[in-house]
């Protein structure tokens, strides 16, 4: 397939952009212009911008491709309220070029937990969570908002508490809510869902949650 990857130099998109490669994708990754972006396979397509802001400059991106996968969100609570402009440059960009299947990262936070959880899962620990870092999640509702919104045949992969590991391919995905006992999972295997769901219709327009 061919995929584009925006957010290519940070950690869940490079993974996507390194996973895809080796699946044998025709992969374009795209970053931000001075943000590096180390250990890309050499055959995948580099394309440098000034930022995610402009669809004229995005289009020729997304023109022709099967797939858009974005590893964009915030690195830090200070960086809330920068997601969800740029996946509306995105969609514009997409729909200029009649491109339709896109995967972007939410969070788990995003909905309600799991009812199955533990009293003080979803009384005490949820609570808390959401409102240490309200911005950031408010800010990945309004993408989950527009991308409702969208003609797009999108998917919002939902995971919990991110990680730094080696891809494993061992998780467990639900889709529409989140999953029990969600405690982490690590960007490759983050990474490695999106992958798999590009072609698989029942995540279209859905959230989906996802952890080991």
């Amino acid at each position: 397939m061919k995929l584009t990857v925006f957010g290519a130099s940070g950690r869940i998109g490079g993974e996507i952009v390194r996973q895809g490669a080796a699946a044998g994708h025709d992969m374009t990754a795209v970053v931000r212009r001075g943000r590096a972006a180390a250990g890309l396979p050499e055959q995948v397509r580099l394309v440098e911008v000034d930022g995610i802001d402009n669809p004229d400059v995005l289009a020729p991106t997304v023109a022709g491709r099967d797939a858009v996968l974005s590893g964009l969100g915030p690195r830090a609570r200070r960086d809330a309220g920068v997601t969800a402009p740029m996946i509306r440059c995105l969609l514009d960009a997409m729909d200029r070029t009649d491109v339709r299947r896109i995967l972007v990262v939410s969070a788990a936070p995003v909905a309600a937990p799991h009812p199955g959880d533990s009293f003080v899962t979803r009384r005490g620990m949820w609570p808390l969570i959401t409102a240490m870092l309200r911005p950031v999640y408010a800010d990945l509702r309004e993408v989950e908002d527009d991308l409702t919104l969208s003609g797009t045949e999108w998917t919002a992969v939902r995971p919990p508490r991110l990680v730094n590991r080696t891809v494993t391919g061992r998780y467990r995905t639900a889709i529409g809510e989140n999953l029990p006992r969600a405690g982490t999972i690590s960007r490759a295997d983050v990474a490695h869902a999106m992958l798999a769901m590009i072609n698989d219709p029942a995540t279209y327009r859905r959230a989906v949650g996802v952890a080991w």
